[in-house]
């Protein structure tokens, strides 16, 4: 397989950013890493190895971007605001400086978004939000309400909730969705869901599949026995999925 280190000081986050580009053809994906994660952890776990043969045979290209949800979604030091104002800057330095660079290397015009946990949540909120842009989405046992307390897991904005963070929460957000040109987009790509029936992020992914289906939007949720949130489940969803 070809495989490509990238680093450059990102203008928009003010930091050096790095990703891997594994693959030489086929379809472009984006793929988020889990929850404060880097961007080899996709091909340290074992991911990249599940879907070699696609890769080998060009059908898909990955970049692993890197994330900054400590300097933002979980930088709990910081007042909420400045969270999600920093999590709107990685938004842009994927738009405006991961994609460019995925065009300039592939012409492929299909992208899809894919991540894993808090990566699928990334995944699903770009691509929900900029859906003129992506063919299709996998997100494999996602969070899309960061806005509320689940299980152990803490709601991560205290409470505090602004316009910004409605227009980040794709259970809030796609319910009220009106825009026309919005959700011709999203009924033409393929969105694909996976959680495990006893996750404790399983209700919000029934309930963005329901509203989705609501706005006559196309979509698969795929429930699996168990909680199904460990690496050795989305070795095996990835290659079913993606």
């Amino acid at each position: 397989m070809e495989r490509e280190y990238h680093c450059w000081w990102s203008p928009r986050l003010q930091r050096d950013m790095e990703l891997l580009v594994i693959g030489h053809a086929g379809a472009r994906v984006l793929v988020f890493p889990t929850r404060a994660g880097r961007f080899y952890d996709y091909e340290n776990w074992g991911l990249v190895e599940a879907v070699r043969h696609s890769i080998e045979q060009g059908w898909i290209q990955l970049y692993c971007v890197d994330s900054v949800d400590r300097e933002s979604l979980y930088a709990f030091h910081r007042p909420p605001h400045e969270r999600i104002a920093r999590h709107v800057q990685y938004e842009s330095y994927i738009l405006e400086e991961v994609l460019p660079l995925s065009r300039q290397m592939n012409p492929s015009p299909y992208l899809i978004a894919h991540g894993c946990s808090l990566g699928a949540y990334h995944a699903v909120n770009l691509a929900f939000r900029h859906p003129h842009l992506f063919c299709k989405v996998v997100g494999l046992s996602g969070r899309y309400d960061l806005t509320v307390a689940t299980g152990t897991f803490r709601a991560l904005f205290d409470g505090y909730y602004d316009e910004t963070i409605y227009y980040h929460t794709p259970c809030h957000f796609i319910p009220r969705l009106e825009d026309d040109r919005i959700l011709h987009a999203l009924r033409r790509m393929e969105i694909i869901l996976a959680v495990g029936e006893e996750d404790p992020f399983a209700w919000t992914n029934r309930n963005l599949s329901s509203a989705l289906w609501d706005k006559g939007v196309w979509n698969a949720l795929h429930v699996w026995s168990g909680e199904a949130h460990r690496i050795e489940h989305w070795r095996q969803m990835i290659t079913i999925y993606l």
